[in-house]
């Protein structure tokens, strides 16, 4: 009788006692943070995407995730030409939050999964350099700065790798809400965004 519920005790810790995991992605966009018109604007985003990732298991395959992740990008825009040519550098970071509902498919050492949910983005030290011929000069948080929060839906499908570590290849899709930078059709962010991501987790 003992054992009997003792068993039972166990089965129920067990199933309140969810495992959790927690580690680091890496990922490389496919598409490029900001839109720019041919011979007017450049620009450069670092190709990574780097941040802490935590994931709470729940039964039936269920898991929820929630991610922070970084990247760095600088865009150009050119005014004039020749001497009075004016030159704005701007550079900034950005940080994204997905919170994703998660389903792994039975496996042994791989898992198919699906994932999808809702994420917040946000730039953060946003500044300007405007250099000319005769002078230069930075400005903190430059005009042409639509919104710089923002929120859009994500869906993702990957493979969990299970050796020692997981490790967790993913194909990401974030669709905002609206745009971080909008100039004069010249300049914009691109709502659509797809990424390679690569999750280690323990």
């Amino acid at each position: 009788m003992r054992t009997k519920l003792a068993i039972v005790m166990l089965i129920g810790v067990s199933a309140w006692a969810q495992p959790f995991s927690a580690g680091v992605k890496v990922g490389l966009p496919l598409t490029d943070f900001i839109n720019t018109a041919s011979g007017q604007s450049s620009t450069v985003t670092n190709r990574y995407i780097v941040g802490p990732t935590a994931e709470l298991h729940l039964p039936f395959g269920l898991g929820i995730e929630l991610d922070a992740l970084y990247r760095h990008f600088n865009y150009r825009n050119v005014i004039g030409s020749g001497a009075s040519a004016v030159i704005n550098v701007n550079t900034a970071g950005d940080w994204e939050f997905p919170l994703l509902l998660k389903y792994r498919f039975k496996g042994e050492l791989a898992r198919p999964f699906v994932s999808g949910g809702v994420a917040w983005d946000r730039i953060s030290g946003l500044s300007s350099t405007i250099s000319q011929s005769v002078s230069s000069g930075s400005v903190v948080n430059p005009s042409g700065v639509k919104d710089s929060n923002t929120v859009g839906a994500v869906v993702g499908v990957g493979l969990d790798l299970h050796f020692i570590i997981h490790v967790l290849p993913e194909l990401r899709y974030t669709r905002w809400t609206s745009q971080h930078f909008n100039v004069n059709n010249v300049l914009s962010s691109n709502q659509s965004q797809a990424e390679f991501m690569v999750g280690i987790t323990f």
